[in-house]
């Protein structure tokens, strides 16, 4: 049986419709933007279509070298609704208060979004919450505007069920200021915090418990049975081979590799019995370790700008050239020559 890839992730064609809202508002046609990546008026009506991370990520550099636009992020985020995270998003728009909307809304993100590498939550406390978006880094020109459109947009989409403006109390941002920084502070009432240790925002315990006027019980509760069961049909895995690739990869990261202890402990199983029923799917720890970094680093390599040394690093290896060896015993070819290959293909 042929083993299925990892890839980096993928997301909702929804979120491709605030993007040539901006653009448009800018003063460009984005429909041959569009149809050069295939997203014609017929793509983005398909139910459930879905876009790779990659492409979005190119498709979000080029829209910015068309207006000349850094902080168009921030412009799409601005123009975000919830109808465009699907039945997660027509879920929250149901929601009796603002903060049931936002969980609502990261709860499911499964259903309008993927990142293999890891993923949004909604982190509650007593004084309030925090609203944490997972972006691939390190940051560039092909990722910061998928920070900036979804922070901005959770905001906009919130601030319209309340009927009224919304500001977070505070921002946090992984990068560096970039030269726009700025435009951010429109977002939040204290000043934004680059460098941040993760993207996100916070909401007090009054905004959280603002009422949503659009609220309908029944409806609600249908509503999460719906994303509950999309959810699960979603989420399902097979086999234990491929729940340890789920967790692998937020586990690669940082120079160090995850061991088969550590995925044991994930799973609340002694090593020996991992190691046992692992064999007895023919399969072992080091052969889905080596296969799930195999597949990561041909996408990284083929579908983003980051340097190898960059790349290791996602990976989990203590060195790049510890990476490139790997890789030429994975591929017959080094990195250079791999990525060299993917451009003449392309």
């Amino acid at each position: 049986m042929t083993r299925p890839r990892v890839r980096l992730g993928d997301l909702s064609v929804g979120f491709v419709q605030p993007l040539a809202e901006a653009l448009g508002q800018l003063g460009h046609d984005p429909a041959p933007l569009l149809q050069r990546y295939g997203l014609d008026a017929a793509r983005l009506a398909e139910p459930a279509a879905r876009l790779s991370i990659p492409r979005y990520m190119h498709l979000g550099h080029a829209a910015i070298a068309l207006c000349g636009e850094p902080a168009l992020g921030l412009h799409m985020g601005r123009l975000s609704r919830l109808a465009q995270a699907g039945l997660a998003g027509v879920a929250a728009a149901q929601a009796p208060t603002l903060g049931e909307a936002a969980h609502t809304l990261l709860r499911f993100g499964p259903l309008y979004a993927a990142n293999y590498r890891g993923h949004s939550v909604y982190q509650e406390d007593a004084q309030g919450a925090w609203l944490r978006f997972y972006s691939i880094s390190p940051y560039n020109d092909y990722n910061r505007f998928v920070v900036d459109s979804l922070l901005a947009g959770w905001l906009a989409q919130l601030a319209a069920l309340a009927g009224t403006s919304l500001q977070a109390e505070c921002l946090e941002i992984e990068f560096q200021a970039p030269a726009y920084a700025a435009h951010y502070q429109a977002l939040c009432t204290t000043p934004v915090q680059f460098g941040a240790s993760a993207n996100r925002l916070r909401l007090g315990r009054a905004t959280l418990a603002t009422r949503n006027p659009q609220h309908c019980p029944s409806t609600y509760a249908h509503l999460l049975q719906l994303c509950e069961a999309e959810l699960q049909q979603r989420t399902r895995v097979r086999s234990l081979g491929e729940r340890i690739t789920h967790l692998l990869g937020p586990l690669l990261n940082g120079g160090r590799e995850p061991d088969l202890d550590e995925v044991a402990l994930h799973l609340q199983m002694p090593s020996w019995t991992l190691r046992r029923k692992l064999a007895e799917e023919g399969t072992r720890f080091r052969d889905l370790l080596n296969d799930t970094r195999r597949d990561l680093a041909e996408a990284y390599i083929r579908d983003t700008a980051l340097a190898f040394g960059e790349i290791a690093y996602l990976l989990g290896f203590a060195s790049a050239e510890a990476f490139q060896r790997a890789f030429k015993r994975w591929t017959g070819l080094t990195p250079g020559e791999f990525r060299r290959s993917q451009r003449r293909v392309g």
